[in-house]
């Protein structure tokens, strides 16, 4: 049932509403505030780039003035900005310029687009590319690198899975990073090896860190790449972004765009926390909190394991698919306690990368340690917690850990992610209902360029657990559904209180800043088929309009 709300101006020390026109009047549509339940039909101003009215046409007449500009939704719906709670905005813009692998169906598909790519480089050039993925290959193994070496024997070729735990190279790549049959698996790592021993071209999780040797993006492609990136979001309706594990580079480089005033989309970066004198430079400084919210630093991200595809995610028994493989346990215990413990003396907030049970177990672990009791206010986080012992579920509600979950992983993972672990420890499995019942919260993201960065996939995948063919029907373990409103909320409000940004955006409430999503349908209401297809109209951040869909006002 939907709720007819009015929302007005109401501090005594502001002006009238007839004495201050609005910048920008948006009437005639369906707001949803998410702050409250239900919407709100009627308009909505800016003034200031914040939101100063919201509710009846009648009410917004007497703030619009000569130089206001009107915009007649008529009917369209309004939400707030959305916002992706894990994501990396770099290697979105790079992906965008590199070999796109993704939705490849077999081997020869990827190296025939490699190859493509090779023919109109430079000689010699680096091909970089992402996005295989073994599982959706008629024989779901990992591949071995000769017939790619065959195919392009020339340039050096690093191509990372879909996932970006793994890599495949071929034999130029290896000769240039070192990679032998005498190169010795790093913790957390392993080189892949065929029968007799030599490396496949499959690096895994921390063996990838020969990856070092290719040549670094300059700052100005650092730039342009996230600019990239964030002229896709903004094109989706996806108004903050989160850029996890930055390292010092990569932050000048934002840094730049933001003295600049050239930013567009509001990024808050967490921290490299494999990175010891990065750490040590920003714990002494302190969190960077932009006064106009465009560019917050008070994270660090850590990584407790790998991933479940490539069967790197650290698993308290044995792959189900793979007996005597537990997986790969990438931060143990003590280290990632005393980070947590500097982080929290420090005012910063630890976003764990956790995917197995055992590494949402350790990462838990630490947290707990650290804390001492339960700090909601700390607002540490899990990302991903894809398979989750029952207990651990609630023990992470009961310390206020948030929960940061990418919907569209269950819909990519489900064809196999049950293989991986068995129909028992499934039950713990992208669990976003039980997250809620436990008391827990949830924000929600995509992991892109992992995932696609369109938001509506992720709201899709949310509120039906099925492929967009519709498969399975009634959904996968649909027990875990969440409804339209808490998909919502997740992408929106409960982001932005992930990112301690609630104050600021994540809600249409009169006095935060004006981000803004205008839906060609309603987002919220439509048939759930139709959800990944209802155009964006309309990008706002700060009540300025920096994406219009050509075509509408």
């Amino acid at each position: 049932m939907r709720k007819r709300l009015i929302i007005l101006l109401a501090f005594a020390a502001m002006p009238s509403l007839a004495e201050d026109s609005a910048d920008l009047v948006l009437r005639h549509g369906r707001f949803y505030p998410v702050s409250t339940p239900g919407s709100v039909e009627g308009s909505l101003a800016v003034r200031g780039g914040r939101i100063a009215y919201l509710g009846d046409d009648g009410g917004v007449e007497a703030m619009i003035g000569a130089d206001t500009r009107v915009v007649d939704l008529a009917g369209r719906t309004v939400t707030p900005g959305l916002i992706d709670a894990h994501s990396h905005l770099i290697g979105l813009g790079a992906a965008l310029e590199r070999v796109d692998l993704v939705g490849t169906t077999s081997y020869a598909e990827v190296i025939e687009r490699v190859r493509a790519a090779a023919e109109r480089a430079p000689a010699g050039q680096w091909i970089l590319g992402r996005g295989w993925d073994q599982n959706d290959w008629p024989q779901q193994a990992f591949p071995h690198h000769r017939a790619l070496s065959e195919a392009v024997p020339d340039h050096p070729v690093w191509m990372g899975r879909i996932d970006g735990h793994a890599a495949l190279l071929n034999v130029r790549a290896m000769e240039l990073l070192g990679v032998s049959s005498a190169s010795v698996d790093p913790v957390g790592g392993r080189f892949e090896r065929d029968e007799a021993g030599e490396p496949t071209g499959v690096l895994v999780d921390t063996a990838m860190a020969v990856g070092r040797g290719i040549p670094s993006a300059t700052p100005a492609e650092l730039e342009r790449q996230i600019l990239t990136g964030a002229r896709h979001c903004l094109e989706r309706g996806l108004t903050t972004v989160t850029e996890m594990g930055i390292s010092a580079t990569e932050y000048g480089a934002y840094s730049a765009l933001r003295a600049a005033d050239r930013l567009p989309t509001r990024s808050a970066l967490f921290l490299n926390g494999n990175d010891p004198q990065l750490l040590d430079d920003w714990f002494g400084r302190g969190p960077e909190l932009d006064p106009e919210a465009r560019l917050v630093v008070r994270g660090v991200k850590l990584y407790s394991d790998g991933a479940l595809g490539s069967r790197g995610a650290a698993l308290v028994e044995s792959y189900s698919d793979d007996p005597g493989n537990v997986g790969l346990l990438i931060t143990g215990n003590a280290e990632m306690s005393s980070i947590c413990e500097r982080a929290l003396e420090s005012g910063f907030q630890v976003a764990t990368h956790a995917i197995g049970d055992r590494g949402n177990l350790v990462t838990l672990d630490a947290f707990e340690s650290c804390f001492g009791e339960p700090r909601p206010e700390a607002r540490f986080r899990v990302e991903h917690a894809q398979v989750m012992r029952l207990a651990d579920i609630e023990r992470m509600a009961r310390l206020g850990v948030i929960a940061s979950m990418q919907p569209t992983h269950a819909t990519s993972d489900m064809p196999w992610a049950e293989d991986r672990v068995g129909p028992e420890r499934i039950v713990g499995g992208y669990a976003w209902r039980k997250v809620l019942e436990a008391g827990g919260r949830l924000a929600l993201g995509s992991d892109f360029p992992v995932e696609s960065a369109d938001p509506r996939l992720g709201l899709y995948s949310a509120v039906t657990r099925q492929d967009l063919d519709g498969s399975p029907e009634g959904g996968w373990y649909p027990e875990e559904l969440l409804t339209r409103e808490e998909a919502l909320r997740g992408f929106t409000l409960d982001a932005a209180h992930s990112l301690f940004l609630e104050n600021e955006i994540g809600s249409l409430e009169v006095g935060k800043r004006a981000d803004l999503v205008v839906f060609a349908d309603d987002i919220v209401a439509a048939p759930a088929a139709r959800l990944p297809r209802i155009a964006v109209d309309m990008t706002l951040v700060d009540g300025m309009v920096v994406y219009e869909r050509e075509g509408t006002q």
